[in-house]
């Protein structure tokens, strides 16, 4: 799938989420120490040509284990500052990383697939047109912020049932991020 009709420049932003997508994703658990992060084959690559292209990169995550009391909110801003560092050191760059701490049961306006965090992202950079934005996720709750925000939506699964299943809600399905940054 090819993505190079949409002439991205500068001027377009991309929202990523990080489990799953970023980082390896650690099933019925949560990455609560940098030593449990491990980048997925191909994202440095990835994020080192977004950078590129893109005027804004933002991450944007859930992370109901701090909510659980599973881990501290300093914990995980401390996960994605290192993140960032070693993301900037192979030539890459994230303008800002922004997470809800919020249970699902919670209902909170700025966990996903609400778009609290969209707005928040565009109120700190005024440059940010959503219309000019993809959320790039591995799940249906980042495909439903991506367009309710106003964005294009890619999912990045190797399973394409999801798209099937959920069409109105996906633009685009890589398998990777990889794949995705290829695309363009």
């Amino acid at each position: 799938m090819n993505l190079q009709h949409l002439k991205i420049d500068r001027t377009w932003t991309l929202f990523l989420d990080r489990d799953g997508v970023i980082n390896c994703r650690i099933v019925d658990d949560y990455v609560k120490t940098w030593d449990q992060f491990e980048f997925l084959p191909g994202v440095l690559d990835s994020l080192r040509r977004f950078h590129q292209l893109f005027g804004r990169v933002i991450v944007v995550t859930n992370q109901q284990g701090i909510g659980k009391g599973l881990m501290s909110e300093k914990d995980v801003e401390a996960v994605h500052q290192r993140m960032m560092e070693e993301i900037g050191i192979a030539g890459g760059r994230v303008d800002a990383v922004f997470c809800s701490p919020h249970l699902r049961s919670e209902k909170s306006f700025m966990r996903k697939p609400n778009i609290g965090m969209a707005l928040k992202a565009r109120r700190q950079f005024s440059d940010i047109l959503l219309n000019r934005s993809f959320m790039a996720g591995d799940s249906l709750s980042d495909m439903i912020f991506g367009r309710r925000a106003g964005m294009k939506t890619i999912l990045i699964s190797a399973d394409p049932a999801i798209a099937k299943k959920h069409p109105r809600q996906i633009d685009y399905l890589f398998p990777d991020l990889i794949s995705f940054a290829n695309a363009i």
